[in-house]
């Protein structure tokens, strides 16, 4: 049996030197993204996907925590982090670790996957090297579609340094007057309206044994910069350098002042689009000092915001290759299944009552048999959740459906299918979250048109997000109502749902209905519920649970049984929760920690973490979704929801917690996690110094991908039997 450690001496566990720096563990994150660029197993177009990702992870970075660390400086904020870093401690470290992380991104595009792409018939080449018929084609393309939407801006004493807009890309050019040798400087924007790579026509592109490559092309800019005498006849031109900006993009409300809410956050947008101050200014390492000083004095920046780079700006345009239509370049096609249970439903009726019906049931005769567990995007996303909330529009014996809508699709069937609810005379709440990041206008945008066909749209609390993934059918059967709940880990969004990885329980248990009842009146009205019958939920009871879920395996330990906590999520953030599970480790509770993104946890510390285990998991998917386990001396809880173990998750969102009572969709979760424990492809192990090291086969062990694995586990609730891998890890724990 595990035994509790005492030490002679009390460990402060809030000392600094045990928690790693948030920003810090984010460019870990990010640097395991960059990893799947430069692995070789990674189908080719699929790591051009992840270079792109890589870039746009770090554009958002820059725009929010980069901003507000420099926010806290400015104000002389001197509040250190948990791990004891002031702002300006933390922003000398990203500078200093995520310098040889860029570097490394921009050569190995250069050296490594440029070269690769033209062995497979993708040429992005430079404008220097094409020849005279390619060159006379782009010249025509630039005078016919390129010239007339570029706007030459000159600086000098009569034209002020233009603004810059965030994430654009810019030359900075030099021009000589002839007449009076002066030389002056312009700036010329590439403009976003055009895609950033010109493909040539087929029969001017690079020829292989006789055949047209499969893509032949150079960069816009490239294309602007060689025509630059047509933006500035009659003066010669010197030189051109480009560069790129990133502003704080965060948007800054005061809430309890704004009378209208929707309209408040329509004003701050109208800023965003505007940008706040610069952050980070991207040049070529060759840019000559003048002209780096010139864009650093006219941008108030200073060289420590300067990152200069070998080869193309803004590779999160990378992106546009994996439109080419090269199925063997990307990863193997993959088809969501659905599950047996939903394979025979019948199309939804007016004139048959359901409950009598034993063939061709609908999707609620299936939830009132046992609770739906799905799994996305191995399970499909249509066919469940789609469906679910479509079926409920349509089916006269519903009266109410409330939901809450974080993130959407812009094309969504589940706002379409919430709008024919409406049409159809049931009573429709929606709760639209306004203040999603970068969402914002996408879910204005939706709570208008909701509001046209009478939704009831509410906007979310004061001072509270609402990051819940919840939605509540109410529906008359025969003599009573009964409350349908879908509780989900992931955004009601078709596109990322083929994406991410997220989980979804489906269930008519009166718990778990009045529950999110519950839920539905203190996010839409005054109700400020303290407890649950069921639910976890945030900022309402769900830390003091999850902290008492955690004391009870250290006092199950304490008294002689067997510790276990097994938790997957996307961030370990939370003082407080970090602490408790130190004492856990402390006391012998044995705890694997499957966290994609941040984690301020070190493990394997003596005596103070050695019993703390942490992977992360990088792969074809994102993994997205939360599940919580807790041995409870054999008698085993586990759990599934919306919240990360961050501050704003517990303390500053509305979130949802599940448990799971069904036994079959507990073994089902229980297998996921053992699944993930045993990867061995895409999983790496968190160090104590704060850095990661990707797991590989042994010499006598099989690769086991846990995405393969659960994708053969999601064939298997169709009813098709698989061969699954055996990477399966037992939750239990013995000595």
């Amino acid at each position: 049996m595990p035994k509790s450690k005492k030490s002679a001496n009390p460990i402060n566990l809030n000392d600094p030197q045990y928690y790693l720096n948030r920003e810090l563990s984010w460019l870990e994150f990010n640097q395991r993204v960059l990893h799947e660029a430069c692995d070789s197993r990674t189908p080719l177009l699929e790591r051009l996907k992840f270079l792109a990702i890589f870039s746009s992870n770090l554009d958002e970075f820059f725009m929010v925590r980069v901003a507000a660390l420099k926010q806290q400086v400015e104000a002389k904020v001197t509040l250190l982090t948990p791990d004891g870093r002031t702002p300006q401690q933390q922003l000398d470290d990203i500078r200093l670790n995520l310098s040889p992380q860029v570097a490394k991104q921009h050569q190995h595009f250069d050296e490594v996957l440029r070269p690769l792409l033209a062995s497979h018939g993708i040429h992005i080449l430079d404008y220097i090297n094409l020849n005279q018929r390619q060159r006379t084609h782009l010249d025509n393309y630039f005078k016919e579609q390129i010239f007339p939407v570029l706007t030459p801006l000159a600086v000098d004493p009569s034209h002020p340094f233009p603004y810059i807009s965030n994430l654009s890309l810019n030359l900075a050019v030099v021009v000589k007057n002839p007449d009076t040798e002066e030389e002056l400087f312009a700036r010329v924007k590439v403009p976003n309206v055009l895609p950033r790579f010109l493909p040539l026509p087929t029969e001017l592109g690079i020829q292989e044994n006789g055949q047209p490559a499969n893509w032949t092309g150079v960069p816009l800019e490239q294309a602007i910069a060689h025509n630059l005498d047509a933006l500035f006849p009659g003066m010669n031109i010197q030189e051109y350098h480009p560069f790129r900006i990133t502003r704080d993009a965060d948007i800054t409300l005061a809430e309890d002042e704004a009378d209208d809410l929707l309209l408040a956050i329509e004003q701050e947008l109208r800023k965003r689009r505007i940008g706040g101050n610069p952050v980070r200014i991207e040049i070529q390492s060759q840019t000559p000092e003048p002209i780096r000083a010139r864009l650093l004095q006219d941008l108030d920046l200073t060289d420590s915001d300067v990152y200069e780079l070998d080869g193309l700006l803004g590779l999160r345009d990378l992106m546009y290759f994996m439109a080419l239509p090269l199925p063997e370049l990307k990863d193997p096609p993959r088809q969501s299944v659905v599950p047996l249970r939903l394979q025979r439903l019948r199309a939804p009726t007016v004139d048959e009552d359901v409950m009598e019906m034993e063939e061709g049931k609908d999707f609620f005769a299936v939830i009132r048999e046992k609770d739906l567990f799905v799994h996305h995007p191995y399970q499909s996303f249509s066919a469940t959740v789609v469906r679910f909330i479509t079926d409920a529009a349509h089916d006269p014996n519903v009266l109410a459906i409330k939901m809450s809508l974080y993130r959407t699709s812009g094309d969504s069937p589940i706002v379409n299918a919430l709008i024919a609810a409406a049409e159809n005379g049931k009573q429709v709440s929606v709760l639209v979250e306004l203040k999603a990041r970068f969402d914002e206008e996408n879910n204005i945008y939706w709570a208008r048109r909701l509001e046209r066909v009478g939704v009831h749209v509410v906007y979310g609390l004061v001072g509270l997000k609402t990051h819940c993934k919840t939605i509540l059918v109410v529906r008359r059967e025969k003599d009573r109502m009964r409350r349908y709940v879908h509780i989900g880990t992931g955004n009601y969004n078709p596109k990322t749902a083929r994406l991410y990885t997220d989980l979804g329980l489906f269930s008519c248990r009166e718990e778990l209905g009045a529950d999110i009842t519950e839920v539905f009146n203190f996010l839409t009205g005054y109700s400020r519920q303290k407890s649950y019958q069921e639910l976890l939920v945030a900022p309402v009871n769900m830390r003091d649970r999850f902290l008492a879920l955690i004391q009870r395996e250290i006092e199950n330990v304490q008294n002689g049984f067997s510790g276990r906590i097994v938790a997957k999520m996307n961030s370990l953030v939370d003082p407080q929760i970090i602490t408790t599970l130190y004492e856990a480790s402390r006391a012998g509770v044995q705890i694997d920690l499957i966290i994609r993104g941040i984690c301020c946890l070190r493990p394997a510390l003596k005596d103070i973490s050695e019993n703390i285990r942490v992977i992360s998991i990088i792969g074809r998917f994102l993994e997205h979704s939360r599940i919580y386990y807790f041995y409870n001396n054999a008698q085993e809880e586990i759990y599934i929801g919306s919240a990360d173990w961050m501050r704003r998750n517990l303390d500053r969102r509305v979130e949802v917690i599940t448990p799971i009572k069904d036994t079959d969709i507990a073994k089902d979760l229980q297998e996921i996690l053992g699944i993930m424990l045993a990867d061995n492809r895409q999983a790496w192990e968190l160090q104590a110094d704060g850095s990661y090291i990707q797991r590989r086969p042994g010499d006598d062990c099989p690769e086991a991908s846990s995405q393969i694995t659960l994708m053969n586990m999601a064939l298997r609730s169709t009813g098709v039997t698989t061969n699954l891998l055996d990477s399966k890890k037992s939750l239990s724990y013995t000595e």
